[in-house]
């Protein structure tokens, strides 16, 4: 008996920011992809010219990947009734936090039967800033009783290396093994490495906390503190992190790894971190309203004061956490701030 290749997956990536557009590019290589863009202007562009010139300047996008500012038809490409493969379909939400509960509301609307298609993953990092939940909470509240199985992509990585094709290694993080190998299926490849877990909650507390850990880096290295100073935040930042992480359930071991120090590491010691850089400015002496009137936003600082109230309600001392919330939102001089981590009590390791 003959076997025929299988048809590609069908994935569709919502969100063409710089994230969402390398996804799609990296899983152009396997996959049949659909990259869905909010504005039909950047969707032509990536379509007709292979190019995203606001979020990935420079870069020649794969001739292959397409792009739609058409909500219904991203989704009718990954459901299996509608799809050209008539195969179940992948779905990447490439959204920040702050979006991720309207683009559940989507899948409701466009995709009613969730057995049409293999999964939903998402990329975000960092957690609600109203309601203090991870995405992985507000997914289910936003799909309770939609029988989907679904997961988080995540791991260290810049936007701008993944769209040159640089080599990355990422996590995907989900309870159903099935999801886990479509993911791996559709992007791992001869530059991209995709590890599965089952700890999701560790692997979007590592991405969550690593950036107000960056933002404290940043801090110190504005203040000219030196390099056993950033050596002191990486180290004791993990610490923070696995503690805040076990203590919603996830599994130390996952600490260790590539989304928890690996994606610390970079982000805390990269130029390319815009956490790093809000924590540069800050230790300069610039305000936060300053910085972001530049334009320049960071997801730890909009998850910082989140993370500090879930900690409070679960009984943890998160110090470098607090550190940070003081001075971005307490007017706290970042000296100062400093000093008084320094001045903490003794404590075993």
């Amino acid at each position: 008996m003959t076997d025929f290749p299988q048809p590609p997956t069908p994935v569709t990536v919502l969100g063409a920011g710089a994230w969402g557009t390398a996804l799609a590019a990296a899983a152009s290589d396997l996959a049949d992809v659909l990259l869905w863009a909010r504005q039909p202007k950047m969707a032509a562009e990536i379509t007709q010219t292979h190019a995203n010139s606001r979020y990935l300047p420079n870069i020649a996008l794969p001739a292959g990947l397409v792009a739609t500012s058409d909500l219904a038809a991203a989704f009718a490409h990954v459901n299996r009734q509608t799809n050209a493969h008539q195969r179940p379909g992948l779905i990447v939400l490439g959204t920040p936090v702050s979006g991720l509960a309207a683009m559940c509301e989507a899948i409701r609307t466009h995709i009613p039967n969730p057995e049409l298609i293999a999964g939903v993953v998402w990329t975000c990092k960092g957690l609600d800033a109203d309601t203090a939940r991870l995405p992985h909470e507000m997914v289910q509240a936003a799909l309770a009783g939609f029988a989907m199985p679904a997961g988080v992509l995540s791991g260290p990585s810049f936007a701008i290396e993944v769209a040159r094709g640089l080599p990355v290694a990422l996590t995907v993080a989900s309870r159903h093994e099935a999801l886990r190998h479509t993911v791996i299926d559709v992007f791992h490849n001869d530059h991209m490495r995709i590890y599965a877990s089952s700890d999701v909650v560790g692997v979007e507390v590592g991405g969550a906390l690593k950036n107000i850990m960056a933002i404290a880096c940043g801090i110190s290295d504005g203040l000219y503190l030196g390099n056993n100073a950033r050596a002191a935040l990486i180290t004791r930042g993990l610490s923070e992190m696995a503690r805040f992480g076990v203590a919603l359930g996830a599994q130390t071991s996952t600490f260790s790894g590539l989304t928890g120090l690996g994606d610390l590491v970079l982000t805390a010691t990269s130029d390319l971190s815009r956490n790093r850089q809000v924590g540069l400015q800050i230790g300069a002496g610039k305000t936060l309203d300053e910085i972001l009137a530049q334009g320049l936003t960071a997801e730890g600082a909009r998850c910082a004061r989140a993370v500090l109230k879930r900690a409070q309600g679960l009984g943890i001392a998160l110090p470098i956490t607090q550190a940070v919330c003081e001075t971005l939102f307490d007017q706290v001089p970042a000296a100062q701030a400093v000093a008084k981590l320094m001045a903490r009590q003794a404590t075993e390791e």
